[in-house]
């Protein structure tokens, strides 16, 4: 059975992907540090969580690249 390997466009697109949830974990985790709402807090936590979710969802597709092989 052969690998599947992406499309270099289907990386481009992983890739970008990947960029904005990483940009959204940092600032949200780094915007919890000076934040003072509770609500807010958690808010943020939810989307921490969420993000690392969806970061470790889409490493095994970004890791089939063609660029990787």
């Amino acid at each position: 059975m052969e690998k599947e390997i992406l499309a270099l466009h289907e990386t481009l697109e992983t890739h970008e992907i990947l960029n904005f949830k990483t940009v959204c974990l940092l600032r949200s985790k780094f915007m919890q540090g000076i934040c003072f709402n509770n609500e807010l807090k958690r808010l943020m936590e939810k989307d921490v969580q969420q993000s690392i979710k969806d970061i470790n969802e889409l490493l095994p597709f970004y890791k089939q690249s063609q660029l990787l092989q």
